[in-house]
């Protein structure tokens, strides 16, 4: 990331504006900035914020190039970064790498002890299996799949939903259904936490949509029928007032562009001769041979 020097105020009247992809406005190449990685330039304020708020959010580790049609597609480095965020968020930053990369690493693991928040390593041997862990700092033994005490001999309960982040104690596990805080994408499994809110989740992670109670995709639900009828009934967090406006607003989307293809088709319909008149005497016009 590169990013130029001050220079006097009457120096930089000589200079062309730089356009930021972002807010659209023009600003001497001294208030811009540069990213490495794909040559993308943006204004410095409007790229600071824009970086500031993935990491507060805890959106993205790997910080991509803000324009959606980067060529290179590239990403922010480390240096970069630090050089426009201040050290608390920095430090933030750091954080949430490191527990993505452990999240992500298939021979690493949280302690679940509450007073630990150390990280065991797993047996390289079948990693995806069941195995006995010993935390190396406060010898705790726990099951590398439930996260609970070990048990040997007994299988794991399949899709017990995970209660506790990295530090807090794995005795927090409860299978309540309706309360816990925690739970797995059932797209690409990752943790996502609901502190309030309505039971319709969207995982930021792949933008999947499901219910927070039975993880049924919600993706083509776009009136939550869902919690219509069923386990889930009345289980939205919302009014029945605000769901039918919410579906009323659905429903005259649909409507208005339906409306207005009906209305659009006939001239559609009169208008294809004339758009194929005109592109057969263009290409007659391009056939016949050059007057000699």
């Amino acid at each position: 990331m590169t990013t130029a020097r001050y220079r006097p105020t009457w120096d930089l009247a000589l200079d062309p504006l730089v356009s930021c992809k972002l807010c659209l406005g023009e600003y001497p190449v001294e208030q811009m900035t540069t990213i490495s990685q794909c040559q993308c330039i943006f204004c410095t304020l409007c790229l600071k914020q824009y970086v500031e708020i993935l990491i507060k959010e805890g959106l993205e580790t790997a910080i991509s190039c803000p324009d959606a049609g980067c060529p290179k597609r590239g990403h922010l480095q480390e240096n970069e970064i630090e050089c426009m965020v201040a050290a608390e968020i920095m430090q933030k930053y750091k954080k949430l790498q490191f527990e993505r990369e452990v999240l992500l690493d298939p021979c690493r693991t949280w302690c679940p002890s509450s007073s630990c928040q150390a990280v065991c390593k797993l047996q390289e041997k079948g990693p995806q299996d069941p195995q006995l862990v010993q935390c190396t700092s406060c010898d705790t033994e726990f099951c590398s799949s439930c996260k609970a005490d070990w048990h040997p001999g007994q299988g794991c309960q399949e899709n017990m939903p995970i209660t506790f982040l990295p530090g807090e104690s794995s005795s927090a596990l409860k299978i309540v259904e309706d309360d816990v805080p925690i739970k797995r994408c059932p797209k690409c499994k990752v943790y996502i936490e609901r502190d309030e809110g309505c039971a319709q989740m969207m995982c930021k992670n792949c933008k999947h949509a499901f219910c927070w109670y039975c993880l049924e995709s919600l993706d083509d639900d776009f009136l939550l029928i869902h919690y219509d009828k069923g386990p889930c009934r009345n289980k939205l967090g919302h009014s029945r007032a605000s769901v039918i406006w919410h579906r009323t607003q659905v429903v005259g989307i649909f409507a208005g562009f339906g409306l207005l293809l009906l209305v659009a088709s006939p001239f559609l319909l009169l208008a294809t001769p004339f758009v194929l008149c005109c592109k057969c005497k263009c290409s007659k016009g391009d056939d016949d041979p050059l007057p000699t």
